[in-house]
């Protein structure tokens, strides 16, 4: 379980006193820390659907032949 280093909190309206602010704290942290468990990336994403079907439609470019000329 990995938590935030690096926290801050500026309050623009009222004045909580310490265990409000604490709760707050507790439930925003708690809240960013499943979050941040939860995400995770494919490693490999592999060709899209797209482009499997698209893969026949046309050779691969050849890029040594000037403009204008074709094999």
């Amino acid at each position: 379980m990995s938590t935030p280093d690096d926290v801050s909190v500026e309050v623009l309206r009222g004045s909580p006193d310490e265990q409000e602010l604490a709760a707050l704290l507790a439930v925003v942290t708690e809240a960013y820390v499943r979050e941040a468990d939860a995400v995770v990336a494919e490693d490999d994403a592999g060709a899209s659907a797209w482009a499997r079907s698209a893969r026949g439609l046309r050779r691969p470019l050849e890029r040594g032949l000037p403009w204008g000329r074709s094999s």
